[in-house]
């Protein structure tokens, strides 16, 4: 059975077919962001190896931190206006063979002040999650435009899971043919910079912008794509913004700190505490869809307000999480707790992006640029907590927790005029070979 060629968005995803421009999108976006995942934090498991050969102080480590995600702020907006106007494929394309040259080069860096250097210039790689949602909104429907989203953020959000996992294998294995743990951290991230330069082939040859065509074969050009600025000043786009600084903000900050914390609290080796702190990205492979999906279903019957009642309240759960695992004694408490607020924490990525492309449907990528960006800003800010010599990591999570619970009482109260789709058609993900 092949799946019918058509120029018109999908009302359905058929998550194992290619047959469709649709869904070879759908698999080459998601891989897309994945791999910019593994550049993005594949020196996130190896920081307990660079702070000692670099000898990083906790508020040089805090700064770099802080320095790997505050320039993805600026970069998702810029990409978000690029995919207006030059589309999403022309755009991740450029961004990938850009993007990976400081991947390839951060080895060079000999001490504090260029490794920071190179931290921040590898953060502009994840403003590929922008054109993922951009992306997959072109070519899904609006009754599962949320569950398409989900989907694709997800799995590729699982990069930071498998990045913690693997990285410190390759620098094991790196080490194992002779060379030093100096030299091993260095030469593990060429890895991702050619993984990432694959992708740029693939995204070339395999997608176009929308079902139709590409933008410049459909007649559509920048000037077409003209953003309307006006639509930032919908309070839903800042309350989303919020929101999104809330969740996916503490998800890249837990990338960044959830292996120092295990090897620092818990005493376990760097491939343990990367190990434990896969498992908490590994759980994108379901929960940020299970959060599109419920979010999708919700919107089918109450509209785009039951949607914001579905993100107030995960949010309201991952921040409760997040105080439990704070208070965690033991080491498996900590786990619990970790999977506990994840599983929330990943839900509300799902569900904030099940409720941004029918905000207005006309600056999609102006308005996924920016809620995507307080992602990142929310990352910063929270990591000027775990640069502070003044403030544990176990404090650090407490605040966060409460400031989590603050934004959900926000999202309550926040009216978003509903939208939803005729009762009934819902999502509907068809698992069979197409």
């Amino acid at each position: 059975m092949t799946t019918p060629t058509t120029n018109q968005p999908l009302n359905s995803i058929r998550l194992f077919s290619l047959g469709s421009i649709q869904m070879r999108t759908f698999h080459v976006t998601w891989l897309m962001f994945f791999v910019c995942f593994f550049g993005w934090f594949g020196l996130a498991p190896l920081m307990p190896t660079v702070r000692t050969d670099l000898g990083l102080s906790k508020a040089q480590v805090g700064n770099i931190i802080i320095a790997s995600v505050s320039s993805t702020i600026l970069a998702r907006l810029i990409i978000g206006r690029l995919c207006d106007s030059w589309g999403p494929r022309k755009t991740a394309v450029r961004l990938l063979l850009v993007g990976s040259i400081p991947v390839f080069f951060v080895g060079l860096a000999k001490d504090y002040t260029t490794f920071l250097i190179f931290r921040f210039a590898i953060g502009i790689i994840g403003a590929s999650f922008v054109i993922t949602q951009f992306h997959t909104s072109m070519m899904f429907a609006s009754r599962i435009k949320g569950t398409a989203n989900a989907i694709t953020g997800g799995w590729g959000n699982l990069g930071g899971g498998v990045t913690n996992m693997v990285m410190p294998l390759i620098f094991a294995a790196i080490v194992g043919f002779g060379y030093t743990k100096h030299e091993a951290w260095r030469y593990a991230m060429i890895v991702p910079g050619l993984m990432m330069l694959i992708i740029a082939f693939l995204y070339h040859r395999y997608t176009k912008d929308t079902p139709a065509g590409n933008f410049k074969d459909i007649g559509r050009s920048a000037s077409a794509g003209k953003t309307d600025w006006s639509a930032l000043a919908d309070w839903r786009v800042w309350a989303l913004t919020l929101a999104y600084g809330c969740c996916f903000g503490m998800e890249i900050t837990f990338d960044n700190v959830a292996s120092l914390h295990f090897v620092d609290s818990f005493k376990l080796s760097q491939s343990s505490a990367g190990f434990w702190a896969g498992i908490f990205g590994f759980m994108n492979l379901f929960a940020r869809a299970l959060g599109g999906i419920v979010s999708d279903r919700i919107g089918g019957r109450w509209g785009l307000q039951g949607k914001g009642f579905l993100l107030a309240g995960v949010l309201l759960l991952e921040g409760i999480g997040l105080i439990a695992f704070a208070s965690a004694g033991t080491f498996a408490l900590a786990i619990a707790f970790m999977l506990s607020f994840a599983l929330f924490l990943k839900m509300a990525n799902g569900a904030t992006y099940g409720i941004v492309p029918f905000i207005n449907e006309k600056n999609i990528g102006l308005i996924s640029g920016v809620v995507g960006a307080g992602g990142n800003l929310g990352g910063m800010l929270f990591g000027f907590l775990f640069k502070s010599e003044s403030i544990s990591y176990v404090q650090a999570f407490t605040y966060i927790g409460i400031a989590v619970i603050i934004v959900s009482l926000v999202i309550l109260a926040t009216r978003f005029r509903s939208a939803a789709a005729p009762s009934g058609e819902l999502a509907r993900v068809e698992t069979a070979f197409s």
